[in-house]
């Protein structure tokens, strides 16, 4: 990557003292992270460095220029906080998914929603995320961040994921996926309206979209813009299937899992195979009305409590349902010639040596067991596969059946696409017309610090002796005509974001305000956010 940068004497004071002072020559990278969908291809991770190496013959100085009074440590500081706080603040998401990302890979970055909290808190201290939120499925693990510098929130969040997944960064870098503003906007819409899932349109994930705001509320750092964008997003997910078919016969994952198995079975064997569920949460039941759907008249249901089981009971009365302890779990599974998994256990249930001395599954099914392991973390080891006698399913393999009808599937995906379009201009409105806050803020604090300032030196014209009734007099006249000047420019600053010609007005007025009154709002409210967060650190 070749660089062209001129430099005055004192900026080369500066960078040559910061490069020289400790005898070594100092490196700055810069990673440029692909962006990916799932629809398009993952481009690879590319790195490039600026080496601090400057000689006399690539710098001119101008000798007529007096030097400047500033140390080089003080020019130096300048030029960074210069470079910090030029950027506007940006919505990005950092994540991996079933589109570019190994289950092997997955199930180490997931975090159970019980732990989304204290991931948003472990986030926004960061120096630069401002707010965060954290979508983490068994097809996804994303982060979405409002960062305060592009670059340097993009490097914390990686360094973030890695430290608390244990994945080397390098390693993250190769399938992770990066989208600004914009994009990650359209991104979340797709997500929430179920284009971008393994099974095109499933509803689940709009359910966990919905689950991201429910847990975030009340959450410092779950901050206006996360959680302006969550909430469009659960508009997007509803107005999609409500304006389209895209919903029409679409599958769950779950009902994916049930045609995978009967793909993978011999069909001589499907109304007698034994069928054994895992967990009897939302995935595990909807597995048992998949599976009674298909024909399914009796099955063996191992959860943590007998409770729930027997709701699903009540509702499925035409099917016999046997509630089985987890302590009868692995004497299930040597009964079972088919056992779905759906638990949110963060360590495997079932390893080869549980399972390698284990009765064979019956001779209509070829005598091998089939487990459909539909969580992440997986609940069955990896180990597992190596066993003759077993065949082991994950997420991954569901591609297999979700690759029918692909035709269709675009079709309806490209009729979501134009609602989608039009509720990202709409948000990216409402997100522009926040930008005015800042200034609404900065000119009513501009005209108070002169309004006090005027009316202290009325005060003291009047004397010592003013009766209190008569300050308050004057305090309230001051106040009203502070008020009245200010309504017409404040009116003028204040949209909602639904009309674009509005809202185009209004940024134009609130730049002329800015210029008028010297306001210099967007660098100085930046500014003052890193700095507030540096100085919160121990």
């Amino acid at each position: 990557m070749a660089v062209s940068t001129s430099f005055s004497g004192a900026k080369l004071e500066a960078l040559l003292l910061k490069c020289t002072s400790s005898n070594a020559t100092t490196t700055i990278s810069t990673t440029h992270f692909s962006l990916a969908r799932h629809r398009k291809t993952l481009f690879q991770t590319h790195r490039g460095a600026i080496r601090c190496e400057l000689s006399a013959s690539d710098v001119s100085v101008d000798p007529t220029k007096k030097p400047s009074t500033l140390s080089a440590l003080e020019q130096l500081k300048t030029s960074a906080a210069d470079r910090y706080t030029k950027e506007k603040s940006s919505i990005m998401v950092i994540g991996l998914s079933v589109h570019t990302t190994p289950v092997e890979m997955r199930e180490k970055l997931a975090i159970p929603e019980a732990e989304w909290p204290r991931a948003i808190a472990e986030l926004c201290s960061l120096n630069h995320i401002e707010e965060a939120a954290v979508l983490s499925t068994c097809n996804r693990m994303e982060i979405y961040v409002v960062a305060l510098s592009k670059h340097r929130g993009v490097k914390e969040v990686t360094e973030w994921m890695s430290k608390t997944s244990g994945i080397p960064v390098a390693d993250l870098s190769q399938h992770q996926f990066l989208l600004y503003n914009k994009d990650a906007t359209q991104h979340i819409f797709e997500v929430s309206a179920g284009l971008d899932s393994l099974v095109l349109g499933e509803g689940q994930i709009l359910a966990q979209v919905k689950q991201v705001v429910k847990v975030g509320q009340g959450v410092n750092g779950f901050g206006r813009n996360i959680s302006g964008l969550f909430k469009h997003a659960i508009t997007v997910g509803k107005r999609v299937r409500t304006e389209t078919n895209i919903a029409a016969g679409a599958v769950s994952v779950s009902s994916a899992a049930v045609e995978l198995a009967l793909m993978k079975l011999p069909e001589a064997s499907h109304a007698n195979a034994r069928m054994l569920i895992i967990g009897a949460g939302k995935m595990g039941k909807l597995v048992i009305k998949h599976l009674v759907a298909k024909g399914c008249t009796k099955m063996v249901v191992v959860n943590r409590s007998e409770e729930r089981v027997a709701a699903i009971r009540e509702e499925l009365k035409d099917v016999e349902i046997i509630y089985k302890p987890l302590s009868e779990m692995l004497t299930c599974i040597g009964e079972a010639d088919v056992a779905f998994t759906s638990t949110a256990s963060e360590t495997p249930l079932f390893l080869k040596d549980d399972v390698k001395d284990l009765p064979p599954a019956t001779d209509e099914v070829g005598s091998r067991r089939f487990f459909i392991d539909i969580s992440v973390p997986r609940n069955v080891g990896s180990c597992v596969s190596d066993l003759e006698s077993v065949r082991v399913f994950n997420v991954d393999d569901l591609k297999e059946v979700v690759a029918a009808n692909k035709e269709d599937r675009l079709r309806k995906a490209m009729e979501a696409q134009a609602i989608i379009s039009e509720e990202s201009k709409q948000f990216e409105a409402w997100r522009d017309s926040l930008e005015t806050v800042p200034t609404i803020k900065k000119l009513r604090a501009y005209a108070e610090r002169i309004r006090m300032a005027e009316l202290e030196k009325c005060l003291g014209k009047m004397g010592d002796d003013i009766p209190k009734k008569t300050q308050r007099a004057v305090d309230d006249l001051s106040r009203g005509i502070v008020n009245k000047m200010l309504h017409g420019p404040m009116q003028h600053l204040r949209c909602d974001g639904s009309d674009s010609r509005t809202l185009n007005e209004t940024l134009e007025n609130m730049h002329a305000l800015n210029r008028m009154f010297n306001l210099e709002t967007e660098v100085s409210v930046l500014e003052q956010k890193i700095r507030a967060k540096v100085e919160q650190k121990p």
